[in-house]
């Protein structure tokens, strides 16, 4: 790859990297919100970095290529390296003008739900009803509160739609620890609703669905569904966070 492709992609990159942390939510699709500086300082490094490479460059020509391509130039042919090194531009133009889909249903349906940690004590719930909860908080409370709190309470869950293979649908959210490439998936399985369409961002109102013993590990992370109403994606939508919906 030239000198001149070199400093472009660098650029490309680094304005990419500000384009999406500086301009638009979109880094939350890949990232936890914690890591926005570190975007802006990489981009701005590479930014600088290819600037700075152009300037050096400038009047030197390609002398460095042009003796290069004559150290190789007898019997090796490395023509299919240069033609290999320009993908290396997708991903660039793609920060800038197409970035990829966020994870959703079809990673979700490929992947268990994360083992709930063991907790030792649970605070008295609140008297609010529907209980706003996240779905790790009504799986720990299912699976492990011997008090039976969440016992006929009714609550309130966020999450999307992840159809199950063979019939009904989970309620997901997918956790970034710091990013996509170390996601985890929670679900509840609803009862007594059809299906919506995969990832459909959803509030969902019901009480436990019966099976196994409550405050067990034999209890079902389930839900019987007593209403559900469609949501805007929130924007903590890789946290099982209690939703922040935007304005």
């Amino acid at each position: 790859m030239k000198r001149t492709a070199q400093v472009l992609l660098l650029v490309l990159t680094g304005l990419g990297l500000l384009h999406t942390a500086l301009f638009t939510d979109l880094y939350l699709r890949y990232v936890k919100e914690g890591l926005r500086p570190l975007l802006i300082i990489s981009g701005a490094l590479l930014l600088l970095l290819g600037l700075a490479h152009a300037m050096f460059d400038r009047g030197s020509g390609d002398a460095e290529e042009h003796d290069h391509e004559h150290d190789h130039g007898h019997g090796h042919d490395h023509s299919t390296a240069p033609r290999i090194a320009w993908l290396l531009f997708l991903p660039a133009l793609s920060l800038l003008f197409y970035a990829p889909p966020a994870l959703g249903a079809y990673t979700a349906s490929h992947a268990g739900s994360e083992t709930v940690k063991k907790q030792k004590g649970f605070a008295a719930l609140p008297a609010t009803s529907p209980l706003p909860m996240t779905l790790t908080d009504f799986t720990t409370r299912v699976q492990q509160d011997k008090e039976l709190a969440i016992k006929g309470r009714s609550v309130e869950m966020t999450g999307f739609a992840t159809p199950v293979k063979g019939g009904g649908w989970d309620l997901t959210r997918i956790i970034f620890t710091c990013c996509a490439a170390d996601a985890q998936t929670v679900k509840v399985h609803m009862y007594g609703t059809p299906a919506p369409p995969a990832n459909t961002w959803l509030a969902v109102t019901g009480t436990w669905h019966t099976q196994g013993a409550l405050g067990t590990r034999t209890a079902a992370a389930a839900l019987d569904v007593h209403a559900t109403r469609n949501i805007a994606q929130p924007v903590n939508a890789f946290t099982d966070d209690l939703p922040l919906t935007p304005s």
